[in-house]
This record gives C-alpha cells, sequence and structure tokens, in this order.
C-alpha cells in the first residue's frame, strides 16, 4: 500500500495539489467557465428533445462532414456543448465538469477554451478529410460517414486530459488516455473513435510548441534573475 501511495502521490501529488487549493480557496468561482458549460449542455440536451427545440439545435450546433466548410466552422464552438442523442447526457456533463473543471483551475479558463476548441476542431477537419479519402486509404472513412452527426465534448475531453496530464508530469496517465483512444478505434474503428485519435495528435501538438515556447523563455532568462522557476521544471501555469 505504502508502495501504491508513493506511485499515486509522484504521478497526481502536483495536480490534486493545485485543485484541492483553488477549490479550497474560491470554492465554485474557481470553475465558472466550466459550471457556465455545464448548464449550457444540459440547456441544449433538453431542447433538442423538445418538439420546438430540436431543429434549433441541430442548426447552431450540428456538424456533419458533407456540409460547406464554412457552415461546419460556424458550428463546431457549440457543436462541442451539444450532447450526442444516442448517448446519455449524464456522461457528457460529467465529463465537462471535472475534465473541464481540473483544466481549468490548472490551466486557466482561456487555455482550457482554446485547447478544447483545437481538440474538437482536429476531429472535425479529420472527418472532412477521411470521407474524402475514402474507405480504401488507411485513413478514410466510407461515404456514409459524412452524414454522421458529429457533436459532443468527448474530443476536447480527450484532448484536455492528455494535456494537463503532460503539463502536471502525470505522464502514466497521459499514457493511459493515449493507449485507451487506441483501444478503442482498433476495436471500434468509428468515426467518433477516429476523431479521438485526432484530437490526440492536437493535444500533443499543442504540448509541443508548449514546451517549445518554455525553453525559449528559459533560454531567455539572465542568470541570477528574479524568475526562476518554481523547482519541477514548470514555470507557474496560471497568471
Amino acid at each position: 500500500m505504502n508502495t501504491l501511495a508513493r506511485l499515486a502521490r509522484a504521478e497526481w501529488g502536483p495536480l490534486f495539489l493545485t485543485v484541492r487549493g483553488d477549490l479550497e480557496a474560491r470554492r465554485l468561482r474557481a470553475v465558472p467557465v466550466t459550471l457556465g458549460a455545464v448548464l449550457l449542455t444540459a440547456l441544449l440536451q433538453f431542447a433538442q428533445n423538445q418538439p420546438w427545440g430540436y431543429r434549433f439545435v441541430q442548426d447552431i450546433g450540428s456538424v456533419q462532414a458533407d456540409e460547406p466548410l464554412g457552415l461546419a466552422l460556424l458550428r463546431t464552438p457549440l457543436s462541442l456543448f451539444v450532447p450526442a442523442l444516442d448517448l446519455p447526457v449524464w456522461g457528457a456533463l460529467i465529463q465537462i465538469l471535472v475534465v473541464f473543471g481540473i483544466a481549468e483551475i490548472c490551466l486557466g479558463w482561456w487555455r482550457m477554451l482554446v485547447i478544447a476548441y483545437a481538440a474538437t476542431l482536429a476531429g472535425t477537419l479529420y472527418a472532412r478529410i477521411a470521407v474524402m479519402l475514402g474507405p480504401d486509404h488507411p485513413l478514410g472513412l466510407p461515404a456514409t460517414d459524412a452524414r454522421v452527426v458529429d457533436t459532443g465534448p468527448s474530443a476536447a475531453v480527450v484532448g484536455l486530459a492528455v494535456f494537463v496530464a503532460w503539463r502536471y508530469r502525470a505522464y502514466w496517465t497521459a499514457a493511459v488516455v493515449i493507449a485507451s483512444m487506441a483501444v478503442e478505434v482498433t476495436v471500434k474503428g468509428n468515426l467518433a473513435g477516429r476523431e479521438h485519435i485526432a484530437a490526440l495528435a492536437a493535444a500533443l501538438v499543442l504540448c509541443g510548441i508548449s514546451a517549445l515556447r518554455r525553453r525559449r523563455r528559459r533560454r531567455h532568462r539572465r542568470p541570477g534573475g528574479s524568475r526562476a522557476g518554481n523547482g519541477s521544471g514548470f514555470p507557474p501555469i496560471r497568471s
């Protein structure tokens, strides 16, 4: 048990302390954007299950690969908060509350939204390219997938989970997320699974960009200056 506790502290200790400290100090004020996202998702779920609201929600937040690109790009930000009709809404709400909440505390709300949108957009653009490539291409998809309604927070959740885990050096957690997505696409091979891989790729690119920026900042620091790190090799994440 002691060994497991040490491993858990090494993997999640810094992340846990950051989240707990912010929640204790600010409570719900620590995650205002996350709470707004949960409320928006619940409202959109309610609306799309009403006769008067289904078409409206589809018009503002439904994305399909056979739609014009401009229209898809306009709908993509809101599509993140439209729960998939064939999945239980509580799953989407829990994903947003937990993963978005942790990311908002650890990264700040605007970084959280940028990463969430980048991961979602990567999946959306992949779907269009994959349908164009066709089922005979290793990365392609059948034409029928162009009509699949592509909504929900799962791609954003995957991207945020990997980025936060990498940022706080929870490398085993990041590896488990990546491995589980690889298993999903191997077993199912459907549009959602492949979009999750695209979201992972986008998150890893953002990790690389972040690492390069930090390395460049460290290189330009003056020796003995006041901007010494926090001892972990990571500068403070939130400003």
